[in-house]
């Protein structure tokens, strides 16, 4: 399954950077793409654990950058 998430108040391309990677080392995650000046991530990841996927990735995403906000 893919998703596109929205990234707001992303600030900065290295921020962008780490989280892509991070994101990409969770278990069943098939890839991850951020995309710093459109502030948007697209997840793909398998369709049996996707919401928790997700939900993993959120809380990863807040970790790395607080100020980030998560529109799913």
């Amino acid at each position: 399954m893919k998703k596109t998430i929205k990234l707001i108040d992303l600030d900065c391309a290295h921020c962008a950077a780490k989280i892509e990677k991070a994101v990409k080392k969770l278990d069943g995650v098939a890839d991850a793409s951020v995309n710093f000046l459109s502030q948007k991530m697209v997840l793909e990841a398998d369709d049996a654990r996707f919401d928790t996927i997700v939900s993993e990735a959120v809380q990863l995403i807040r970790k790395i950058e607080p100020d980030v906000t998560v529109k799913l």
